[in-house]
């Protein structure tokens, strides 16, 4: 797994229009410029950020691509699939996990 590949491809599509614009054209072909592997491929042509999250990736950087709705990430999709997400620190899901504010 490369995860640096996908971090990379998250900063350029923020920063390089020609990116962005190739991703939207033709994902596939697009994603061959980065050392991506094919899982992180095949996650990503897929919309699948909770996967790719649950790998390693940094949910920060992959929330970059919704802001033009590249793989066809919406922010509600975002958010769905990064909740729907397995985080190792809570095996139990995140219904036990609080803010800290609550009124005791």
């Amino acid at each position: 797994m490369s995860i640096y590949g996908v971090h990379k491809l998250c900063r350029s599509a923020l920063h390089d229009l020609s990116v962005r614009e190739a991703l939207k054209a033709d994902p596939q072909a697009a994603m061959e410029r980065f050392p991506l592997t094919a899982d992180e491929k095949r996650l990503l042509l897929a919309g699948e950020v909770g996967k790719l999250w649950e790998m390693g990736v940094s949910g920060f950087l992959l929330s970059y691509l919704t802001r033009w709705d590249l793989f066809g990430l919406t922010v509600p999709v975002y958010c769905d699939r990064m909740r729907a997400a397995k985080d190792w620190r809570y095996p139990d899901g995140w219904q036990g996990v609080t803010s800290g504010r609550e009124a005791h």
